[in-house]
């Protein structure tokens, strides 16, 4: 069994408000985000993540650089589409600067409607643009550790202007660690290729794992050039659902919400294939039917437990640690938190912590 690094999602510093814990949507407490660093080290986390949905992430990850740590700073995800790669390069390139080269950028596509309906950005061939999109980054970020000449030329993006004036100085870590969320074969194609790790979507079972997953990011990485003993240092991300409570009674309950998760990412079209390899395709087009007429109560009692333990991770704190080990096998980076009420379910968190470092 492999060990883990283990990652902490931050909360915007709310997780724990009474605004939050009566189901309301109370403002970010960007004051808070230090703190959150400094809890998140002392549980023994290897990386904080922050995720575009409601805030930039990048503005959480400028906060996190400011208090010393260890622990990497990872954005997962940040939207590529809604940005030019350069504008992606300059802000990439300053939290490399401002965190002492524990930035780690990922990056993601969303889908169609978000990236035009709400943001006004066009879309095309999300796989190939992803690969020039990295390509566009990569070419900016050797010009400026460099000096070289700045001459990008791709499908999606052509690039030959950078004067000294726009250039900023070169930083003491110049490998700026680039991951891209994939869920289709062809993009994890292009995230073995030119990325230095994936991160794949919750909404997978262990067969997608073992059957797209892996085949496809190993196929990829075969075309990078890249030795192939340097596998190893690929960083693939996530992989599933994690449902887990202190003992078997809420862990009923933490099933039951499970569903409602896999519920709504099953109605999105993106994510059919893997409900597809478990001959759930059915249960998939009713979700997506049901989610159009907006009965998002109905579409739970369409997810059965099996479905939830091929989806998820299932487990008592006891027994969790094992269990993550073999449902993520081939997976060497996770995300994991529970609730921390009180100092002993911070105890509990640091063992489980402890025990998915260890092989």
């Amino acid at each position: 069994m492999a060990a883990f690094k283990v990652e902490k999602v931050l909360n915007w510093g709310v997780a724990y408000s009474p605004e939050m814990q009566a189901g309301g949507k109370p403002r970010p407490r960007w004051d808070l985000m230090r703190a959150q660093v400094r809890e998140a080290e002392e549980l023994g986390y290897d990386a904080v993540v922050g995720a575009e949905t409601q805030h930039d992430p990048f503005l959480a990850m400028a906060l996190a650089a400011q208090e010393p740590s260890r622990l990497q700073l990872v954005t997962g995800i940040a939207l590529a589409f809604t940005k030019s790669p350069v504008a992606t390069a300059y802000i990439a390139w300053d939290l490399q600067a401002m965190s002492g080269g524990r930035f780690v950028l990922g990056l993601g596509t969303q889908v169609k409607g978000h990236v035009t309906r709400r943001f006004g950005m066009p879309w095309s061939k999300p796989a190939q643009r992803m690969k020039d999109y990295v390509g566009a980054m990569r070419a900016c970020w050797t010009t400026w550790q460099t000096g070289g000449p700045f001459d990008f030329r791709s499908e999606h993006y052509n690039l030959s202007l950078m004067t000294p004036n726009f250039s900023p100085p070169p930083v003491d870590h110049p490998h700026i660690p680039v991951m891209i969320a994939a869920v289709q074969e062809r993009m994890l194609q292009v995230a073995g290729e030119v990325c230095d790790g994936v991160r794949l979507h919750g909404i997978v079972t262990r067969r997608y794992l073992d059957e797209i997953a892996f085949p496809n990011l190993k196929k990829g990485f075969a075309k990078s050039g890249r030795p192939q003993n340097d596998w190893g240092n690929f960083e693939i991300s996530g992989g599933g659902f994690i449902c887990t409570a202190p003992d078997h009674d809420s862990l009923a309950h933490a099933i039951e919400k499970t569903k409602s998760t896999i519920a709504f990412y099953g109605s999105t079209r993106s994510y059919r294939s893997s409900f597809e390899l478990g001959g759930w395709e059915n249960q998939a087009a009713e979700l997506h039917r049901l989610s159009v007429q907006q009965k998002w109560n109905e579409m739970p009692r369409l997810v059965n437990e099996e479905m939830v333990h091929a989806f998820a991770a299932v487990g008592t704190y006891a027994v969790i640690a094992d269990v993550l080990k073999k449902r993520f096998a081939g997976v060497n980076r996770i995300g994991f938190e529970i609730p921390l009420r009180n100092e002993h379910d911070k105890g509990v968190l640091k063992e489980i912590i402890q025990d998915l470092h260890r092989a």
